[in-house]
């Protein structure tokens, strides 16, 4: 952690809405003037689309697990050497993984590589990260421990393989069979890499459905935000103003003494309520120093 040099971390499992969660966080770094340097999970993964398709394919040909949710797809050591270094320099080496056609144009590079390693550019006011494992803790590394603020986002796991299976089959193409068959075997890293860093976090976003999710194979549609519940879980709720909170949250409810409940369309103002003093005080820690 540090005072001087503030890194920011979004973490949540692929389809858990992080991307939402940081068009938030930029439209309180635009309002309050805030110079974030952003950077993506994925730009941390340890192959390009190419080479990851022909691990995947030789793993499964011998039985073995292979997944972006684990150690062997991803570089974990050079995530955590990126918190460290910004939170004692500012600075630190980064680089961006091209989705799509878009994206990679502008580098003259085909969709599915990596651009170069970097240095992040000075004069940046805090680190920003979105990404799978911004709370990681194994052996080797532990990453939740240079975050200032650690939030998690994550809604209960069938609406998570909704999402996944609606976005996967919709945007990407993959049949119905080929995305179970990817949640199947992520299975095991999501247990050991996804979900622990859920308790390494400072505040906890969990939407919860109002509508019946028993089999989501075959749910026509994800729940919206109207059709859900947030619950928001605090790791120290010292210093929360919770009855502010209950009072700008209409229609929420404190369910334990770090807990608040409120309507799954109150989530971007919920945000906005609890992170915009939290960004501030650590902007103020920063300029006394």
């Amino acid at each position: 952690m540090s005072q001087k040099h503030p890194v920011i971390a979004i973490t949540g499992s692929s389809g858990a809405g992080t991307t939402t969660v940081t068009t938030t966080f930029e439209q309180i770094f635009r309002r309050e003037g805030v110079r974030a340097a952003i950077v993506e999970g994925d730009s941390f993964h340890r192959y390009d689309r190419l080479a990851m398709r022909e691990l995947l394919a030789d793993a499964m040909a011998k039985g073995q697990n292979l997944s972006h949710f684990g150690p062997e797809a991803n570089l974990f050591a050079e995530l955590e050497a990126l918190f460290r270094t910004y939170g004692e320099t500012g600075s630190g080496r980064s680089r961006k993984y091209l989705h799509n056609d878009e994206e990679a144009a502008p580098y003259r590079q085909d969709p599915g590589t990596f651009t170069a390693w970097e240095d992040i550019p000075g004069g940046t006011d805090l680190l920003f990260y979105e990404g799978l494992h911004g709370g990681v803790v194994t052996p080797e590394v532990n990453i939740a421990r240079h975050a200032d603020l650690l939030i998690g986002v994550v809604p209960i796991i069938n609406v998570e393989w909704i999402q996944k299976l609606h976005r996967d089959k919709k945007a990407r193409g993959y049949s119905h069979e080929a995305v179970v068959d990817t949640i199947l075997r992520r299975m095991p890293d999501y247990v050991n890499y996804i979900c622990p860093q859920f308790s390494e976090t400072h505040v906890n976003f969990q939407r919860v459905p109002t509508v019946d999710t028993s089999n989501p194979f075959i749910a026509r549609d994800v729940p919206n935000a109207d059709e859900s519940m947030l619950v928001i879980r605090f790791r120290n709720p010292k210093g929360i103003d919770m009855p502010y909170l209950l009072s700008m949250l209409h229609d929420s409810f404190m369910s334990r003494a770090n807990t608040i409940v409120c309507p799954g369309g109150k989530m971007p103002l919920a945000m906005q309520l609890i992170f915009t003093p939290m960004i501030l005080q650590l902007m103020d820690r920063k300029k006394r120093l």
